[in-house]
């Protein structure tokens, strides 16, 4: 681990196993908000330590000393169970001391702000927290009045930086020499409420893949610009084609209508059952692993 002499003022260390190249990357960020800003070497300092972290997993006490002493609160403005236990068995694991506090259970629901809020937990002595708030950009105003680090665990139609990065992790996991250099990645359906999708850009075109978006153009609005412009300049194909997308896809994530709630309008124009449409599958290449979010889009006001 570097000492607080060689880190940037403000970044929080990670410790990193033996294992780890010496010359790998260090660890220059204070916050998690998204995965904009990770370098590819950064990127891959996170799947090695993850590596690390399977082995201790599987040991009989699957616990090491990396957070003893730090206090971790996990702040969910949204419900949860998946991500918001990841994050408590996480931080546990690591040896950190965890609360947890659900917004509708807090004073949050007598009114008080984010920035209350935020100034509570850390005056109650947290050093990290973990947050999912409804609306796009909330952990970026949290970060600029909380002194400690603050974890992205999503943010509206944003970004959900975690989750793209245990996509990243699961795809390297499951490909033959565990790189998507060049591999044709496809993202297909509701990108446009995705903030997993969103993500996921940064990081696949961050490592190499050649990623196709693939939707009807209802659900890519506002990507045209992105993909002509690119993700830090790396660029990424557009496509309303479902055939075209799938033709020669290594892994596929299918996002199923309404991540978040769907505009009335948009779901009643599509009418799209929750999931990966029928047959979708078959198009790929037969040992093609695959991703799926399923869907969880709020028909009631279009009757659906």
């Amino acid at each position: 681990m570097s000492t607080g002499a060689d880190r940037p003022e403000g970044a929080f260390p990670v410790p990193i196993t033996a294992s780890v190249p010496a010359s790998a990357a260090p660890w220059a960020h204070r916050h998690l908000l998204d995965v904009d800003t990770l370098t590819r070497s950064e990127i891959e300092l996170v799947m090695k330590t993850t590596d690390e972290m399977r082995d201790i997993l599987a040991r009989p006490i699957p616990k090491v000393p990396a957070l003893r002493g730090m206090a971790v609160t996990i702040l969910f403005y949204e419900a949860s169970t998946r991500t918001r236990v990841s994050f408590e068995v996480a931080a546990k694991n690591l040896s950190a001391d965890v609360v947890n506090i659900t917004a509708s259970a807090s004073s949050v629901s007598k009114g008080e702000s984010l920035v209350d809020t935020i100034r509570t937990i850390e005056a109650l002595g947290a050093d990290m927290i973990v947050m999912r708030h409804s609306v796009s950009g909330a952990p970026y105003l949290a970060a600029e009045v909380f002194g400690g680090s603050i974890l992205n665990g999503g943010d509206g139609w944003h970004a959900h930086p975690s989750q793209a990065l245990l996509d990243l992790f699961t795809m390297r996991s499951r490909l033959p020499g565990g790189s998507l250099e060049g591999r044709k990645v496809v993202i297909l359906g509701d990108v446009l409420h995705s903030r997993v999708a969103r993500s996921n850009v940064w990081t696949l075109t961050a490592m190499g893949a050649d990623l196709w978006i693939c939707g009807p153009s209802t659900l890519m609005r506002g990507y045209e610009a992105w993909a002509s412009r690119g993700a830090a300049g790396r660029r990424f194909t557009l496509t309303a084609d479902v055939d075209a997308a799938l033709r020669d896809a290594d892994p596929e994530g299918a996002d199923g209508v309404g991540a978040a709630p769907v505009d009335a309008r948009v779901c009643g124009a599509l009418r799209a059952d929750e999931g990966a449409p029928p047959g979708l599958l078959p198009r790929c290449r037969g040992d093609a692993p695959g991703t799926h979010e399923r869907g969880r889009g709020d028909c009631s006001r279009c009757g659906g």
